[in-house]
């Protein structure tokens, strides 16, 4: 939000102390744009029958939740503290919603048991291409499920701390009982091993990696930035997904 001009102060001040209507649609239709960012970022992991409708609803709950408690005398950015908020609103929405199908989940345990019985045969790693042959399915359905089951297990650790004591802070995992000194050594072998397969893969795709998670760019920025389509991102990022999922399944996030 940067330093207010007088003119905006007036109007936070009319929402915070006197909670106007007409300041408070100023703000949200000033700060729409923080949801409709969040509502691309997140829907590019998301099946196709997930409404961007749906997800922007949730952003704006979040969004009217940020106007709600923010105050404007801590010296904290609007835009920070309402992206928490958006983004955690969000994500809640979808874990109580349970987004993914049965019939997306089935079919994702059945590719990881044919990924396995085909390395197996081949004593070595498989490319989506020869899954998708294997299975007799188009390669972006592979791409396709590997991007969305890795969101599910994401969203499914991905517990948003308490929102009162947010502000300014990533959402972490909760964690109910204290790691053990052999739990926290395996989560940082994993952490360390994770490091080294990311050097592994193409400079392309870590450099897609790393705007999307790092810099928090949208696919769409990333295609931008890269003179790439959308779609052509998507694929490099779900292709990334593959060759890490060793890494990124459900036994490594419950460590």
């Amino acid at each position: 939000m940067g330093q207010p001009t007088y003119d905006e102060q007036k109007i936070w001040n009319s929402w915070i102390q006197n909670r106007d209507p007409q300041a408070g649609d100023i703000l949200i239709k000033k700060y729409k744009s923080l949801v409709s960012y969040h509502v691309q970022r997140i829907s590019s992991g998301l099946p196709k029958n997930v409404s961007k409708d749906e997800l922007t609803s949730l952003g704006m709950m979040g969004l009217f939740d940020a106007l709600n408690k923010f105050d404007i005398n801590r010296d904290l950015k609007f835009d920070t503290y309402a992206s928490f908020r958006v983004r955690g609103a969000i994500i809640d929405g979808l874990r109580k919603e349970d987004w993914l199908p049965r019939s997306a989940r089935d079919k994702a345990k059945k590719m990881e048991a044919q990924i396995e019985k085909l390395e197996q045969q081949l004593m070595r790693h498989v490319t989506p291409e020869e899954v998708a042959e294997h299975m007799e399915v188009p390669v972006d359905e592979i791409y396709q499920t590997v991007q969305e089951y890795f969101f599910s297990n994401v969203l499914s650790i991905n517990e948003q701390q308490d929102q009162d004591d947010a502000e300014g802070k990533e959402f972490v995992i909760r964690d109910e009982h204290t790691k053990t000194p052999e739990q926290s050594a395996i989560f940082s072998e994993l952490l360390d091993d994770l490091e080294k397969n990311i050097r592994n893969l193409n400079e392309k795709e870590q450099l897609v990696l790393s705007l999307f998670y790092t810099e928090e760019m949208t696919l769409t920025e990333i295609g931008e930035f890269l003179n790439l389509s959308t779609s052509r991102i998507s694929q490099i990022h779900s292709k990334a997904l593959f060759k890490l999922r060793n890494l990124l399944n459900s036994e490594m996030i419950n460590v």
